[in-house]
């Protein structure tokens, strides 16, 4: 059975995504911050016959996410899918933005993602196959001065994306994201739509791989 692990698995495109690839036979981690929603979440996917799990991490601490990378590695094997949906979506202009807090926000929304896909490229490598999904926003291409620590994650977010896609390709790894440029909230049409979109990249051909997709 092939692995899909969520980082910032939350009830809009985290848990749609997952619950997406849960229907395609994966068995689905569910990691993020909050415990018992996590749990919550995968116990919806259990109670429709889905394999899903729970695991805790800080998506602004490198040493959690390579922990978390590692133990779900060591109880399930390669992770064949990571998806990175961790954001600090706070709401401050610059003269908002309290100044201890900017760096902590771009480790959630930039730097866990990279430390992620550094934690599970070398195993991906070595099977020659995999994917690093990583959920994008419309603030990468369109910056919101209201929330500008989440623009500039997500433009980092598809700055990494297109930067690693190349050197990742070569080694068998698919890296691809999702631009979502419309507001997604859970159970929607918009989040199943995500997930659908998500899907689709990762069953494209090797040959005719893409990096991104916008959405709508």
């Amino acid at each position: 059975m092939k692995t899909f692990l969520s980082i910032g698995a939350g009830p809009g495109i985290g848990f749609a995504t997952a619950e997406r690839f849960a229907r395609e036979g994966f068995q689905v981690i569910l990691s993020a911050r909050t415990a018992p929603r996590t749990r919550y979440l995968a116990e919806r996917l259990s109670k429709n016959g889905y394999n899903a799990d729970v695991r805790e991490v800080d998506s602004g601490d490198p040493n959690s996410i390579a922990e978390l990378v590692a133990d779900v590695q060591k109880q399930h094997g390669a992770i064949d899918v990571l998806h990175y949906n961790a954001a600090s979506m706070r709401k401050a202009t610059i003269s908002e933005q309290p100044r201890d807090s900017f760096n902590a926000d771009l480790a959630v929304n930039i730097g866990g993602a990279l430390v992620a896909a550094q934690a599970v490229a070398p195993t991906m490598e070595r099977q020659n196959s995999g994917a690093v999904l990583l959920t994008g926003g419309g603030f990468a291409l369109a910056p919101s001065a209201d929330y500008l620590s989440v623009s500039i994650g997500k433009a980092g977010i598809r700055a990494l994306a297109h930067g690693l896609f190349e050197p990742f390709r070569d080694k068998g790894i698919h890296v691809a994201t999702v631009t979502v440029c419309t507001f997604v909230v859970p159970d929607s049409k918009e989040a199943t739509s995500v997930a659908d979109q998500f899907w689709h990249l990762y069953n494209q051909p090797r040959d005719a791989w893409t990096v991104e997709v916008n959405f709508p």
